[in-house]
């Protein structure tokens, strides 16, 4: 799919399939997502693993903090929703297996670096170190110190700052360590936008749904959607 602002799959086509699986990632593929977006956590045993919530409950039924557990145990526990789980063959993924299908499929990747990679730098530096990322690819996160790390470490690399309502537009800077901002829909306005071009910072919304007015004539600053529906989406913005 060609255009100028590219959709990436939230957690895959996570509106269709169970989130961050290489299920949900092959989903978004045919769907026509340009890109994927997946949560990264760190496991006990210093793995890195393709997981959105450091609790591990909501999926696996299980009263244990990823961190809490090797990548082994993970591999005991199927993943989905109450007793849908019982009959999954869902397991969670490393982030080299997701790397090694975005590499084959030339997919690119929005990687967002979750509170587990805080105290586990080093894990996540030797992963910078020897990666290669398919083109478009980035890391995102809510962490700054996280951002300004992949920066220092792998300047060639495209880093995103996921903000929150604290967050202060009006210092934004050309010269600060990320390159765009992600932000949820509710910041699509105008003055906001203004002052991400003026900083010469690029921004991608996420929660789009493929309902929304600002798809058909989005601002400047906009390079990207984040979505649970690629497909919905994608059949907005060609209509434009």
């Amino acid at each position: 799919m060609t255009r100028n602002i590219s959709i990436f799959a939230h957690r895959g086509a996570s509106g269709y399939a169970l989130e961050n699986t290489l299920k949900a990632f092959e989903k978004a593929k045919k769907m026509g997502a340009d890109g994927i977006e997946l949560d990264v956590q760190c496991t006990k045993d210093s793995v890195l693993v393709v997981f959105h919530d450091i609790d591990l409950f909501r999926l696996t039924g299980k009263r244990k903090k990823i961190n809490e557990c090797t990548y082994d145990e993970l591999q005991s526990y199927p993943l989905g929703k109450h007793f849908y789980r019982r009959l999954s063959k869902e397991r969670i993924p490393t982030l080299e297996e997701v790397v090694h299908w975005a590499m084959e499929n030339q997919m690119p990747l929005n990687i967002e670096l979750k509170e587990t990679l805080i105290n586990n730098v080093e894990v996540l530096n030797q992963f910078l170190r020897r990666i290669q990322l398919p083109k478009g690819s980035h890391f995102s996160s809510f962490h700054e110190e996280l951002i300004k790390n992949v920066k220092m470490q792998r300047p060639d690399f495209e880093t995103a700052f996921i903000i929150t309502k604290k967050f202060n537009w009006n210092q934004l800077s050309p010269n600060i360590h990320y390159d765009a901002i992600h932000a949820h829909k509710r910041y699509y306005k105008h003055d906001l936008l203004d002052l991400c071009k003026k900083a010469n910072k690029r921004i991608r919304f996420y929660s789009v749904v493929g309902i929304e007015p600002f798809l058909s004539d989005p601002h400047p600053a906009v390079i990207g959607w984040i979505t649970d529906y690629p497909n919905k989406v994608a059949k907005k913005v060609s209509k434009k």
